[in-house]
């Protein structure tokens, strides 16, 4: 992301340096506090959920991104003010019921889930303000502190760097589709998006993550977890239904 900054985005880091430094003082606090804050959010976030894939379950990962919608829409609520109509709670609802299904079948799941779950909600509610500057040039800034904050941890926790050219190739991959380009989209998204309904929209990556947990990995899969999954599919159906008939077609791009 550097690399791409520094050869194409030039021009763009002056303008924003340019607009902040025109920006009251408070809003200068305001604006280093969501970046700061957002980085140190998507470390918790990239930490806990590395970490619970590993040592935990697939499954605790993929219900992270089940809880995380329900933590989205309540905190956008609380802190954002955003409306829902009743259709939209109802999906909510949906969310929650299925949730409390995963949670008796497995508490520890849960609890790792509701960890992640809450840091990328609360990035994604504090990202919402965080408007007036070029998106790809904020998540740079997001991404190379938060290299900066993991440093002091590698002489304890680092290993010999690997030989093998499929450990780069891999990272490659993670680092480039699964983390940049769906962080910068989400980041996008909310130009237009509510974080609300940015959220719900994530529940389509658990229902993939547990469908792959039991085709690829070939984890056990309960009718409880199978019932719950279900329930959430129904709801992200049921939320955007809510979403288009409550009228709130501005947000859609569909107003005239």
């Amino acid at each position: 992301m550097l690399v791409i900054v520094a050869l194409f985005k030039r021009q763009v880091v002056k303008d924003t340096l340019a607009a902040y430094k025109a920006l009251p003082a408070q809003k200068k606090r305001n604006v280093l506090f969501l970046n700061i804050g957002g980085s140190v959010l998507l470390t918790i976030n990239w930490f806990s959920f590395i970490y619970a894939m590993n040592h935990v379950s697939i499954k605790s990962a993929s219900l992270a991104y089940l809880v995380c919608p329900i933590l989205t829409t309540l905190l956008a609520w609380g802190f954002l003010r955003e409306k829902l109509s009743k259709l939209q709670w109802g999906a909510v609802g949906l969310s929650l019921i299925a949730c409390l299904l995963l949670s008796y079948a497995n508490l520890m799941d849960m609890f790792y889930g509701t960890l992640v779950g809450l840091s990328y909600a609360c990035y994604l509610v504090s990202q919402r303000q965080n408007t007036g500057f070029d998106k790809f040039v904020v998540l740079a800034f997001h991404i190379v502190l938060s290299a900066v904050m993991l440093l002091p941890f590698y002489p304890v926790f680092g290993h010999p760097l690997p030989a093998e050219d499929s450990f780069y190739i891999y990272m490659l991959i993670i680092a480039v589709l699964f983390t940049i380009v769906p962080l910068f989209l989400n980041l996008f998204a909310l130009k237009r998006l509510t974080s609300s309904t940015l959220g719900m929209l994530l529940n389509i990556n658990p229902i993939i993550g547990f469908t792959l947990a039991g085709v690829i990995y070939h984890e056990h899969m309960s009718t409880v977890q199978i019932l719950s999954y279900s329930l959430i599919f129904v709801a992200v159906v049921v939320f955007n239904m809510g979403k288009v008939l409550g009228g709130n077609r501005k947000e859609l791009g569909l107003a005239r």
